[in-house]
């Protein structure tokens, strides 16, 4: 077989496409049946809708094929189901190589594949009559088995990996192979090169000091970099199911930095990925003995009354316990303002996590906690399965089929640094609040003995979400403004869940949206707010110095190891190196 062989396929026999047609069917109804058997009955269809879809594939089917056949396999001069000009088709990057338009037969794989799509995703969309999270479950699972099975993912269907293998004698292959090796030994998927980074030289890198240590985290105490700081501090608190530095990346993406920068006196928490002496705390531990316990010690330190905080994602919704805990408690001017990053309280509209909280996914996570924590790696697929087509396939192609090399990437590089979770409190905050969303009910959840209620909550709050946030959806973190009763503030920034928050000025890139008057509705949101180009968190600084503008000289306890808690050791310190 010669070049001209491989890089010419031949065009398809009607017998071949006769082939096609019933694999298509055939896929079709397993899917229908697995989806039948998930809800434990028949799948009810409106029989009008059904056929309509039906009728319409067919037609759009038979005229794909008549275009292919009367002009001798050129289709790109002809409408498809995402034309080359469409906004569908620049979406969709799995298609952007001219070779999936140009050639007949990638271009015929290529309509075939975005034509089934369309029918199936309709046809599953068409399903009535059943619980909405039996429907959210059944288009989630036909969109990631449509996103594995398309032609871009198999090197004799993508024109890309066709050529490359043949430009270089198939060495892309031998590439990829061990490229998956590698991967399946660690039990992870790689994203990027990770020796091109290194906790404390070029992420992680923010000048500071370790100041507190528990069992359960240490407290960062950045250098100031200004002369005068504000009075009030700045106590961080990341998500323990990463590490803390998406926060602190390369200097110009980090918001350690930049707050530090800006005069702020800033603390963090570096929480310990979770091991085997960890498998009985709960939620109270990481509240009191992790939360609380952090605002206290930063008080003392600094001879002050309050502290500003931030929350980032579950260690939001952990701070709004927080805050009701100390509410209930009377002592809710410990904290003079709380700043959310996308961060929920009802889950009830939480997107598709949700579908992860079912008896079979909670079964399997107690069997995966054995050992008394979950391994991080499950949690890292898990997230990577909510975007499938650009974090697993998307990097199954590069890495695999083309066996390109891994680009020095440190948002990546974070993603792949899991962290554990302590068994008991994984489970208990999968179900209370996921589940059955038990922290919108007041009194429902007690910590420490004492129920609280979000509605008790009068701390100032500033809450961020992520138009295109796909773990905490914009109309999720909206309801924080309705559980919480303080004065708050609402800003809508662009892009995701992580992207919308790590948004240096510098680097002018997205927008956000904000309304000069609080609103009732997210809709009422969505009509008042003005677009801002460019970063969000000048807004941000704007308002905590609307909360207390007051300064001080950045001497004395403002810095690290000056004050009565010496310094233990240089951060980033060793939670968060620990593996």
């Amino acid at each position: 077989m010669d070049k001209a062989d491989v890089m010419e396929p031949h065009l398809p026999s009607l017998q071949l496409m006769q082939q096609w047609t019933q694999t298509i069917g055939r896929a079709q109804q397993m899917m229908l049946e697995q989806a039948a058997g998930a809800t434990g009955r028949t799948l009810p269809f409106d029989p009008e809708t059904v056929s309509r879809i039906q009728t319409s594939f067919a037609d759009e089917g038979l005229a794909m094929w008549q275009r292919f056949l009367d002009s001798g396999g050129l289709l790109r001069d002809h409408p498809d189901p995402a034309p080359a000009g469409s906004p569908a088709a620049a979406r969709d990057r799995r298609f952007s190589d001219p070779a999936w338009t140009e050639h007949p037969f990638y271009d015929l794989i290529r309509q075939s594949y975005l034509l089934v799509s369309d029918y199936l995703t309709r046809l599953t969309d068409a399903v009535d009559g059943v619980d909405p999270k039996v429907k959210q479950k059944l288009r989630f699972t036909t969109t990631g088995v449509l996103d594995a099975l398309s032609p871009s993912n198999f090197p004799l269907t993508n024109p890309i990996v066709m050529r490359k293998t043949i430009e270089s004698g198939g060495e892309n292959l031998v590439k990829g192979l061990k490229h998956m090796l590698a991967d399946l030994e660690k039990g992870q998927l790689t994203h990027t090169d990770g020796t091109q980074f290194e906790l404390g030289r070029n992420i992680a890198a923010t000048p500071g000091k370790v100041i507190h240590e528990t069992p359960l985290y240490q407290l960062i105490h950045y250098v100031p970099s200004t002369e005068t700081v504000l009075e009030t501090p700045l106590i961080i608190f990341p998500p323990w199911i990463n590490r803390f530095y998406i926060l602190d990346l390369s200097p110009e993406k980090s918001f350690v930095k930049w707050a530090v920068d800006q005069g702020i006196s800033v603390f963090l928490v570096s929480w310990k990925s979770a091991d085997a002496s960890m498998k009985d705390l709960a939620w109270d531990d990481y509240i009191l003995r992790g939360q609380v316990d952090a605002i206290d010690t930063v008080r003392d330190l600094l001879k002050v009354e309050s502290v500003h905080t931030i929350g980032y994602c579950v260690a939001g919704t952990t701070l709004a316990a927080t805050l009701a805990l100390l509410a209930a408690r009377g002592q809710g001017d410990k904290v003079a303002s709380a700043t959310f990053f996308t961060a929920q309280v009802d889950f009830s509209q939480a997107g598709d996590l949700t579908l992860f909280v079912d008896d079979e996914q909670m079964k399997m996570v107690e069997k995966l906690s054995s050992k008394g924590f979950l391994d991080g790696r499950y949690m890292a697929a898990t997230f990577n399965l909510l975007r499938g087509r650009d974090l697993i396939w998307n990097y199954v192609v590069n890495n695999y089929l083309l066996g390109m090399d891994y680009p020095p990437f440190d948002l990546l590089y974070w993603n792949g640094d899991t962290t554990n979770l302590p068994a008991r409190w994984h489970q208990s905050y999968l179900t209370q609040l996921y589940r059955d969303n038990l922290l919108v009910v007041p009194g429902a959840i007690s910590v420490d003995g004492t129920p609280i209620d979000l509605t008790k909550v009068m701390t100032p709050a500033y809450v961020q979400a992520g138009r295109e946030d796909h773990i905490a959806p914009l109309e999720s973190v909206w309801k924080l403004t309705e559980n919480l009763c303080g004065p708050i503030r609402f800003l809508l920034a662009g892009s995701g869940h992580i992207a919308g928050v790590v948004n240096p000025p510098a680097a002018n890139k997205y927008q956000y949206w904000a309304s000069a008057e609080p609103q009732a509705t997210l809709e009422a949101f969505l009509e008042a707010a003005t677009e801002t180009k460019g970063s969000w968190w000048p807004d941000w600084r704007a308002w905590i110095e609307k909360c207390d503008s007051r300064q001080v000289p950045a001497k004395g306890a403002r810095q690290p190891g000056k004050g009565h808690l010496k310094a233990i050791e240089d951060a980033p310190g060793r939670y968060v190196k620990a593996r």
